[in-house]
C-alpha cells in the first residue's frame, strides 16, 4: 500500500510508529500522543524538519503502527522497541544490553551478592543498571571487604569439615560448615542492603550496639572484628561527603556531547550522601539538541533502573515532562519530580556533574584515540614482519643479572595493544651457572611453553608474536626452543637495544623499519615493559640477598635473632642507625652481641 493511502488509515490515537528503509530494516522508532498527526507531519511540505529529518524521511520505504491505550503505555512501548531493533536514527543508550546489575538473590536460603545481566521482578533484590562490569566489580569489592556474606556458589549443608580460606581472613561467615544461623547470615545481607541503598548510619548504628553487647560478654575478637567494618563504613562515608550540602535522595544528570556522541554523567544522592556515579555513552546524537538528548536518556535509562528517587534534578529540561514524570511515578509508585535547577546548592551540583562529563568524554575521546592508533600500528607491524594476522597478543621477553648472578628472566603482555599486567611473569633463572644470555632466555622459553602445552590456564594462549630483547644470537637461541616443543609456527622476532634493529627468522639483515614507525614504537613499549619487570624482581632479588649475607656474616646471629632485628628495626639501614641499649632491647640480643653486631656493620 503506499504512504499516502497509509497515512489515511491511521488512527488519532496515542501509539508508536516504526520507520523502516528499503531493506526492510527499522531505521527509526517514535512516540505519538496522535498517530496520524504525528505520522502526517514527517510527509507535509510545510512541516519544517531537521537536517536530520529530512535524511531519515529520504529513506523511509514503510511504516508500521501500534496502538497504544494511553501516552505512558506508548512511551513504555517505545523504550522497548528502540532497544530492540537500536534504528539508526534514535539517540540510543551504547550497548544498553549488556547493562549489568548487582543482584541479591533472597530467594535463597543463603543470598549471595553477585552480578548478573537479567533483570527481573522475582523476589531478588537489584541494583542498577550499571555503566560497566568493572565498575560492578568495584561495588563488589568494596562491599566485600566489609561485609562478610559468601561469595561462592556451592550448595550450603552446613557439613562441610573446613570452611574457605575467606572464612580465616573474616570475609566469610561460613555457613558450609554451619558456624553461623541463617537468622544471623540474613542480618548481615539486610546491613549490605542499607549500605547500598546509602543508608549507613543505620548499619552503623546497629553494629556499635552489637560491638558495645561483643564487649560487655567479654568476646574482644568479636568486638574487634565489629570495631573493624565501624571503621571501614566511616572511612566510605567521609568519602561520600561532598563538597556541596545536598538533602534528601535525588540523581542529578547533565550530559557533554560531541558531533556523534553523548556522554551522560549521573550521581546518585540518597540520605544526604553522594553514594555513587556513573556514566552512560549515547549514540544517534547527531543533529539532536541537548533536551532531545536528556529526553531520550531519562526514558531509556529510567525503564530498566532498580531504582528512582522522588526527585531527578536535569541540566537541560526535557519534551512531555508531564507523561515522563506520571511515568516514572508508576515505576516508582510513588511522586517523582524533574526539575531544571536554575539556582542555589542544586544549580551548583548540577554543575559540577557537568564537569565531570565533559572531563569523562575528553577521557573517553583520548582513550579510544590511543585504541586506534594502536590498531594502525598493529596493522602496519604485521606488513613490516610479514606476519600470517595483526599480533593482538604479543609476549617480550628479557633477561636481567649481574655476572650471571641472581638471573632472572620477564615475560611481559600486550594484548590489543594495551599491557596486560595480571598476565606478567617473572622466572628465576635456575639452570644456568655464570653468563650465557642464550641459555637463560631458552630456559625462560622452555618454562613458559611447556607449562603452554600442559595447561588450561592464562599460560594456554597462544600469542601471535614472541619478541626477544636481543639480537640476532638471542633470536636463533629461541627460535631452537620453539622448534624442540613444536611450536616453531608461532611468529617470532628479537629488537636489539643499541640500533633498535628488529630481526625475524630467515633473513640475515634486520627488517626495515623507520625509526618514527609507529610498529617499532609499538615493539620498544613492550620491550621496556619486559626490561622493567625483569629489573625490578632482580633489583628485590638483590636486596634480600644483601640484607641476609649483611647479617648471616655476623658470629652469633642466627635466623631467630635476625628476624628479630628485622621485625624491630625494619633493615639493615635500621639496626645500624640504632644504639647499643636499643639493640640489646631486643630479645636474644646481649649488650656484648649488640656491639658486635655495631662493629660488622
Amino acid at each position: 500500500m503506499p504512504i499516502e493511502e497509509q497515512l489515511k488509515a491511521l488512527p488519532v490515537k496515542p501509539g508508536v510508529y516504526i520507520f523502516k528503509d528499503s531493506q526492510d530494516k527499522v531505521i527509526y522508532v517514535g512516540k505519538a500522543t496522535s498517530l496520524r498527526h504525528r505520522v502526517k507531519a514527517y510527509f507535509s511540505p510545510s512541516t519544517n524538519l531537521s537536517p536530520k529529518h529530512q535524511r531519515l524521511v529520504a529513506r523511509i520505504s514503510d511504516f508500521e503502527s501500534i496502538v497504544a491505550d494511553s501516552e505512558q503505555e506508548a512511551l513504555i512501548l517505545e523504550c522497548n522497541l528502540i532497544k530492540k531493533f537500536r534504528p539508526s536514527y534514535n539517540v540510543r543508550l551504547k550497548d544498553d544490553k549488556t547493562f549489568p546489575y548487582l543482584k541479591i538473590d533472597l530467594k535463597n536460603d543463603w543470598p549471595s551478592v553477585r552480578i548478573t545481566r537479567h533483570f527481573h521482578k522475582n523476589g531478588d533484590r537489584y541494583f542498577g543498571p550499571f555503566a560497566s562490569a568493572g565498575s560492578l566489580r568495584q561495588t563488589i569489592r568494596l562491599i566485600k571487604k566489609i561485609f562478610p556474606f559468601r561469595s561462592c556458589t556451592k550448595n550450603i549443608t552446613g557439613k562441610e569439615l573446613k570452611p574457605c580460606l575467606e572464612y580465616h581472613i573474616h570475609r566469610c561467615l561460613g555457613p558450609c560448615t554451619g558456624t553461623v544461623s541463617k537468622e544471623e547470615y540474613n542480618e548481615v545481607i539486610k546491613q549490605v542492603i542499607l549500605f547500598l541503598e546509602g543508608k549507613q548510619e543505620l548499619v552503623l548504628r546497629d553494629l556499635r550496639q552489637k560491638m558495645e553487647r561483643a564487649s560487655q560478654q567479654l568476646q574482644f575478637e568479636k568486638a574487634a572484628l565489629l570495631r573493624d567494618q565501624i571503621q571501614a563504613i566511616e572511612r566510605v562515608i567521609e568519602g561520600q561527603r561532598s563538597a556541596i550540602t545536598v538533602r534528601g535522595d535525588q540523581d542529578a544528570i547533565a550530559l557533554a556531547q560531541t558531533k556523534d556522541m553523548a556522554y551522560v554523567e549521573i550521581f546518585f544522592i540518597r540520605n544526604n550522601k553522594l553514594i555513587g556515579r556513573d556514566y552512560i555513552l549515547l549514540d544517534g546524537i547527531h543533529d539532536e539538541e541537548p533536551s532531545q538528548i536528556m529526553t531520550s536518556f531519562v526514558k531509556q535509562y529510567y525503564a530498566s533502573a532498580t531504582s528512582i528517587p522522588p526527585l531527578i534534578l536535569l541540566q537541560y529540561p526535557i519534551e512531555e515532562p508531564e507523561v515522563i514524570t506520571k511515568w516514572l511515578a508508576n515505576q516508582r509508585d510513588a511522586p517523582v519530580k524533574l526539575h531544571v535547577p536554575r539556582k542555589g546548592t542544586k544549580k551548583q551540583l548540577i554543575g559540577i556533574v557537568a564537569k565531570n562529563a565533559r572531563q569523562g568524554l575528553a577521557l573517553y575521546q583520548a582513550k579510544q584515540s590511543t585504541i586506534i592508533q594502536s590498531a594502525l600500528a598493529l596493522e602496519e607491524l604485521k606488513e613490516r614482519l610479514g606476519l600470517p594476522r595483526v599480533p593482538m597478543r604479543i609476549e617480550a621477553y628479557d633477561i636481567s643479572n649481574i655476572k650471571g648472578n641472581l638471573a632472572v628472566g620477564s615475560m611481559a603482555v600486550i594484548d590489543k595493544g594495551t599491557p596486560k599486567p595480571a598476565h606478567y611473569r617473572r622466572f628465576k633463572i635456575r639452570s644456568v651457572v655464570g653468563i650465557d644470555d642464550y641459555a637463560m632466555i631458552q630456559e625462560v622459553l622452555r618454562r613458559r611453553f611447556r607449562r603452554h602445552l600442559t595447561t588450561e590456564d592464562k599460560w594456554a594462549v597462544t600469542p601471535d608474536l614472541i619478541l626477544i630483547d636481543g639480537g640476532k644470537g638471542h633470536l636463533n637461541a629461541a627460535l631452537e626452543v620453539m622448534k624442540e616443543l613444536g611450536l616453531d609456527s608461532i611468529p617470532t622476532a628479537s629488537l636489539a637495544k643499541e640500533k633498535e634493529d628488529v630481526f625475524i627468522p630467515d633473513k640475515s639483515e634486520p627488517v626495515d623499519i623507520p625509526q618514527t614507525s609507529a610498529a617499532l614504537h609499538l615493539l620498544q613499549r613492550i620491550r621496556d615493559e619486559a626490561h622493567r619487570f625483569a629489573l625490578g624482581y632482580h633489583r628485590r632479588l638483590r636486596q634480600k640477598e644483601g640484607i641476609a649475607s649483611a647479617l648471616d656474616s655476623i658470629p652469633g646471629i642466627g635466623p631467630k635473632r635476625k628476624k628479630a632485628l628485622l621485625k624491630k628495626f625494619g633493615s639493615v639501614r635500621g639496626i645500624k642507625e640504632a644504639s647499643i641499649d636499643e639493640l640489646s632491647g631486643v630479645e636474644g640480643i646481649t649488650t656484648k652481641l649488640a656491639g658486635k653486631l655495631k662493629e660488622h656493620l
